[in-house]
């Protein structure tokens, strides 16, 4: 089934912004509810009982229409109902789409495919006349590694595929990497200004 992910996030802003990342979220399930969108909270990330960041997963036909409907800062306007001598009421949170880490890959030998070819080095005139050199291709991320270590092909062929099985592991370290910069980049930026929507009141409603 398809689906997408929010991420709803306070910019690391006072307790007040976090409780509107609480009163955000709960307003998408209720607008998905109305139209046949599941919106499942997968990740949370809370201060002192309050999610300062919130992921989403949605599910549904019309989740794309949802979405569009909230991308972009919203604003809270309220007294501050944990410093009711503080001046501000405008509250701000940002909703952006967001891309979960993908599952380990593992290495499927039907994702693999092989050349040979004629090994070159060390190894007098049999290397040379022996195609016991191997190429293994990743097919779904074009990764290729040459093997030439031995003149057994099939070893060669099992010393490329743990060389795979590596690099594979190096590739989804820098995808985790990326994804964990990306999440804290969303959480400490909050474009505050032109509201998307805009809510008043206890009650959350639009205004």
């Amino acid at each position: 089934m398809k689906e997408r992910y929010l991420q709803i996030s306070s910019g690391r802003g006072p307790k007040e912004c976090n409780m509107a990342v609480r009163l955000v979220v709960d307003r998408i399930s209720f607008e998905g509810s109305r139209v046949g969108v599941e919106v499942t909270e997968i990740e949370t990330e809370e201060v002192d009982g309050l999610p300062c960041s919130l992921i989403v997963r949605l599910r549904g036909k019309y989740m794309d229409q949802l979405i569009d409907h909230w991308i972009g800062t919203v604003c809270w306007v309220c007294k501050s109902p944990f410093r009711p001598l503080h001046k501000r009421k405008n509250w701000f949170v940002e909703v952006k789409t967001y891309h979960l880490c993908e599952k380990e890959k593992v290495l499927d030998v039907k994702d693999v495919y092989f050349q040979t070819m004629r090994s070159s080095g060390a190894g007098g005139q049999h290397v040379n006349k022996v195609s016991s050199g191997v190429r293994a291709t990743h097919a779904p991320t074009g990764i290729s590694v040459q093997v030439m270590d031995t003149r057994s092909q099939l070893q060669n062929k099992e010393i490329a595929m743990l060389r795979l099985a590596a690099r594979l592991r190096d590739l989804e370290s820098v995808e985790l990497n990326t994804a964990k910069e990306q999440k804290w980049k969303n959480q400490i930026e909050v474009t505050r200004g032109q509201a998307k929507r805009v809510f008043v009141g206890r009650n959350f409603i639009e205004k």
